[in-house]
């Protein structure tokens, strides 16, 4: 029991529960109070030098917008913006119940208009009746079509930024996996490609981001009031793309281009086709590169995602900074430090998941 606890909090990137396990367990006990105080203690102890630090930089820095703020104001202002979020969530709550209130007012309005037609016998009247009863229901219907139409929050912005970094490492896992497999089974395929890596991976996304607004605006001309994605939202994904999909596709031929021959020559030996030898071999030994790639292609996409909102004004974390600097208030600063600690937290979850992720398909994959 104890060692399939273990097994699963391993493999769900938890290594900081073994020590856990062991000591309920009575497992040596010493060794895993040492454990304990090197996976919590040392970490606790340099956060409480770091905002030390902080505290006494923050007392002697003045800026224009004021003082460096210090821990408490920035715990303060995370506590704001998640004050300003319920309120909102209250003031969309209260909208909706009103306007279900009045699209049930309309729809009861236009039964009993109906119910009259039935009793009138007048054909010039029904047909007036008609057209009031048609009124009163396009109106029930209108009222529920209508959207709280209230800023995004806080936690709005966080979420439309992990919709976009996400759409974005998407794009680029399916464009750089296939090409890096393809890479690494054939040298001329990596001789065609590699001039184009070296050439476009160093692209900052400040570079990438005009050219792809200028491409997104000639292409995607949908009416906005149909369109599934904002031009922003696409601008931004695609940018995000650009600059993540580099890692997966080297890692990926590296991983493919580094396959035990044996492998492959026990695949020629029993003749197996180019599809099956590419899922029962290629793919499955080259995993722990792939997944390295995509670890890397997700944290370069995270941190690209931030300047590429900045620019492209896609409402998420990137926007929420530029707009806190434009804003130029006393609560300036402390705004954009939660919006730093966000940032780094999200960052740092993400990297755990795909650490999750690479444990749970890889055999005897270790990554710290």
């Amino acid at each position: 029991m104890k060692e399939n606890l273990i097994r699963v909090t391993n493999t769900l990137g938890l290594d900081l529960l073994e020590p856990m396990i062991r000591l309920a367990a009575r497992d040596e006990p010493r060794q895993q109070l040492k454990r304990l105080w090197l996976y919590l203690g040392v970490p606790a102890l340099a956060m409480l030098v770091f905002c030390g630090l902080w505290y006494g930089v923050s007392r002697n820095v003045q800026t224009k917008y004021g003082a460096i703020p210090t821990p408490r104001e920035v715990a303060a202002a995370a506590g704001e913006l998640w004050t300003a979020h319920q309120e909102a969530r209250a003031k969309a709550t209260e909208y909706l119940a009103k306007q279900q209130m009045l699209s049930a007012r309309f729809g009861k309005q236009a039964q009993a208009v109906q119910t009259q037609v039935a009793a009138e016998t007048d054909p010039a009247r029904q047909a007036e009746l008609r057209d009031q009863a048609a009124v009163f229901a396009q109106a029930s219907g209108r009222a529920l079509e209508r959207r709280y139409s209230g800023a995004p929050t806080y936690l709005d912005q966080i979420l439309t930024s992990l919709k976009t970094v996400f759409a974005g490492f998407t794009i680029a896992s399916l464009i750089a996996v296939p090409i890096g497999i393809l890479c690494g089974m054939s040298r001329t395929c990596m001789a065609a490609f590699n001039p184009l890596v070296q050439i476009f991976k160093p692209v900052s996304p400040l570079a990438w981001l005009p050219l792809v607004m200028i491409l997104v605006g000639a292409l995607y001309t949908t009416d906005p009031s149909h369109a599934w994605f904002e031009k922003s939202f696409i601008s931004s994904a695609v940018t995000v793309a650009l600059c993540s999909l580099w890692p997966t596709l080297v890692n990926t031929a590296i991983g493919v281009a580094s396959i035990d021959k044996d492998y492959l020559n026990v695949a020629r030996v029993l003749k197996l086709s180019w599809s099956t030898r590419l899922r029962k071999i290629v793919v499955p030994a080259a995993m722990p590169y792939i997944f390295t790639g995509l670890r890397i292609s997700l944290g370069v996409g995270w941190m690209v995602l931030i300047a590429a909102e900045m620019l492209a004004q896609n409402p998420g974390l990137g926007k929420f900074v530029w707009d806190m600097f434009q804003n130029g208030s006393s609560r300036t600063l402390a705004m954009i430090m939660v919006a730093v600690f966000t940032i780094g937290g999200i960052g740092f979850a993400l990297d755990r998941v795909m650490v999750a992720l690479q444990r749970s398909v890889s055999y005897g994959a270790v990554t710290h």
